[in-house]
């Protein structure tokens, strides 16, 4: 399985922090957040340095919001990242001026959105875009769909109608302010619902921010979902036997 995690969700706004941190752990994928507009410049001054090795999988986060780039200043950044090979998931309300965006080609990696957007949380949302920007690929975050649909109606919808785009799984929980947060018992039933919809082969990117010492039991949780002994129901007794008592609900 290609899993790993988002360098924001180790270290907020240090990525070099983050990737040595990983560099000791069990992952073969990372996402390089750059979530602020600062953040990007920097990283994509420094990224032919960086020692990504370890990793199968390697995706650049953009910026989630404008305030100081136009649309094309920050495009022409993300061009050197599909240059490279590497997808850019890009968060859809901030695409505006799609003939730009559609330079990104198939390295343009749409995310679906939690519940603070008023776009790009559905469905309709997202086919509306595809439909401009039929080469990007997509990003499903598990937890985000959750949200905005508990009955999982969504999530099912996004993943087989979108199976032909699907490029990277962002997992984590989401509390009631869209915070990311450890993966919960609750969330874990909730996202069984669609697990099996999920190739082994995309990769998996936590957003869960968790200590050093949290990262083995957080990536373990996969094998609730995934694993060849998932039961029907999440057991209490043997999620806790398997993370040290400190799963939260």
């Amino acid at each position: 399985m290609i899993k790993g995690f988002s360098t924001g969700a180790i270290a907020k706004g240090d990525f070099r922090t983050a990737l040595e941190i990983l560099r000791g752990t069990d992952t073969n994928a990372v996402e390089l957040s750059a979530l602020r507009e600062s953040e990007i410049v920097e990283l994509i001054a420094n990224l032919d340095a960086l020692d990504l090795r370890q990793f199968e999988y390697v995706s650049v986060h953009a910026p989630s919001k404008l305030t100081v780039m136009t649309e094309r200043q920050l495009i022409a950044i993300l061009l050197s990242v599909a240059k490279r090979g590497l997808p850019v998931i890009v968060h859809p309300d901030i695409i505006q001026e799609i003939p730009l965006w559609a330079s990104l080609g198939k390295f343009l990696c749409i995310e679906n959105m939690d519940k603070r957007k008023k776009s790009g949380r559905s469905m309709f949302d997202l086919s509306q875009l595809f439909n401009k920007l039929p080469e990007a690929s997509f990003c499903f975050d598990i937890a985000h769909a959750a949200q905005v649909d508990p009955s999982m109606t969504e999530a099912y919808l996004m993943l087989t109608r979108l199976s032909g785009r699907l490029k990277e799984i962002h997992i984590s929980s989401v509390n009631s302010q869209s915070i990311h947060e450890s993966i919960t018992r609750d969330s874990l039933t909730a996202f069984s619902e669609v697990a099996r919809l999920i190739p082994r082969n995309i990769p998996i990117i936590f957003e869960s921010p968790v200590q050093f010492n949290h990262i083995t039991s957080e990536l373990h949780k996969l094998s609730y979902l995934f694993g060849e002994d998932i039961p029907d129901k999440i057991n209490p007794l043997y999620i806790r036997r398997h993370n040290n008592g400190d799963f939260k609900r």
